[in-house]
């Protein structure tokens, strides 16, 4: 599987070959919204308690994550984040801190 930065890169040559050029940052915060709605839409009638449309049944889950992802490292690339060591720092750190929580909460057992 490829890594963040390889991802990051195969993105920004997309947008320069497909895409035109990246909408502006506050264009794809709405669009990432938008996008983790749909993910939300797809939970809550598929998997929590509210009935699927008939429309909504053909709603492929993976395809939806894949549109967050991809508008997320959109604005990583916009704004200069490397999404590799960003995600490998949260990962540090949620270890640290989360080391003993998650083992000691007696709701996950």
């Amino acid at each position: 599987m490829a890594g963040f930065t390889e991802i990051q890169h195969q993105v920004d040559e997309w947008i320069k070959n497909v895409g035109v050029r990246y909408f502006n940052e506050l264009t794809n915060m709405a669009q990432l919204t938008e996008e983790v709605g749909e993910v939300a839409r797809i939970i809550a009638r598929r998997y929590g308690e509210q009935s699927e449309k008939e429309s909504d049944k053909n709603k492929d889950l993976g395809e939806e994550l894949a549109d967050v992802i991809f508008v997320a490292i959109c604005l990583a690339n916009q704004t200069g984040v490397d999404l590799e060591k960003a995600f490998q720092d949260k990962m540090m750190v949620k270890t640290k801190r989360d080391k003993d929580r998650h083992q000691n909460n007696p709701k996950l057992k």
